[in-house]
């Protein structure tokens, strides 16, 4: 039996941030409710997969979903900047050709990964931002919503908690990363892989993170894997992790979750924390965390599954 006759048909896995997600800081509500939301956008992505659709369009959306949830730091959940706005960052690959589209800064598309995909297919640009990506989205005919609709009562606690303490605890408060993303093969076997988030509580001087950031943060390539990455994005940009994943398994093989493991370990060494996931043509599903938990799910025509903690 060759490698293709004995891989799934296809494989899905989802992320939702990674950080200090421990059993005891999580309140049965939410660990239900996020579990609800993790299994949502696994059916959602899986609906495509199964129906013999495309890797591109599956990412795409369970993302989507993900991002109207609130309990995600992507779309509706976004985190505020340190004067109280909300800018948002995506990006998507396709890992047939490597194509890929991204946005920063974007603040009235509902769901930011689908602005970052119209960008990859509309425009002859790979990265737009800001108010320039504001205008290409409603070009596009995009839905665009206020200010208000990405905004939930505990995101602003949590700035005006960031406001309230000294600059030199700030680092502190950022215990969880709650960006979202997807990785999948179909039954083409083709790869595809998409992130989205609103950053950083606090961030300010339109900094810009690892998530719509290509090798950093997300990436896509038939030869080796798709990856979709969480975390301090500093970090993730400087050891160009997505990009360092899929080389590291193109050009020297070995098993995924070892090679993710490394490039995890490299992150850290750095003093960096977060987490990825991985899909390869094989139909390996993975994922890496250096941190006490993930939100994290996968699928299969074997099933599907969500965790939250370091030991589910």
């Amino acid at each position: 039996m060759s490698a293709s006759d004995s891989r799934p048909a296809w494989r899905l896995v989802i992320h939702g941030g990674a950080g200090m997600i421990e059993r005891d800081r999580v309140s049965a509500g939410e660990d239900r409710a996020i579990r609800t939301a993790l299994n949502h956008a696994l059916e959602t992505g899986t609906a495509v997969l199964a129906g013999g659709g495309a890797a591109l369009d599956a990412v795409e959306a369970a993302v989507s979903a993900l991002e109207d949830d609130p309990h995600f730091n992507a779309g509706h959940g976004s985190v505020f900047t340190w004067e109280g706005a909300i800018e948002m960052d995506a990006a998507v690959m396709d890992g047939r050709d490597r194509n890929a589209g991204a946005v920063s800064g974007v603040t009235a598309t509902r769901n930011p990964v689908r602005l970052a995909r119209a960008v990859m297919e509309e425009s002859p640009h790979v990265f737009l931002s800001r108010e320039g990506a504001d205008l290409f989205s409603v070009r596009q005919g995009l839905p665009q919503v206020p200010p208000d609709y990405f905004e939930t009562a505990e995101r602003r606690r949590q700035l005006d908690e960031l406001r309230a303490r000294p600059e030199s605890e700030h680092s502190a408060l950022h215990l969880k990363y709650g960006t979202v993303g997807a990785v999948a093969l179909d039954t083409a076997g083709n790869l595809a892989a998409a992130t989205s988030t609103g950053g950083l509580t606090g961030k300010r001087w339109g900094r810009i993170g690892d998530s719509p950031l290509i090798g950093a943060g997300t990436y896509a390539d038939n030869r080796a894997c798709a990856v979709s990455a969480t975390g301090a994005g500093e970090y993730f940009i400087r050891a160009g992790v997505a990009h360092e994943i899929c080389a590291r398994l193109r050009l020297l093989g070995g098993d995924a979750r070892a090679v993710a493991d490394a490039v995890m370990a490299d992150v850290k060494a750095l003093g960096g924390s977060g987490g990825v996931i991985v899909v390869t043509p094989r139909g390996e599903g993975i994922w890496s965390f250096n941190t006490p938990g993930m939100y994290r799910g996968e699928a299969s025509p074997d099933g599907r599954s969500v965790a939250l903690y370091g030991d589910d």
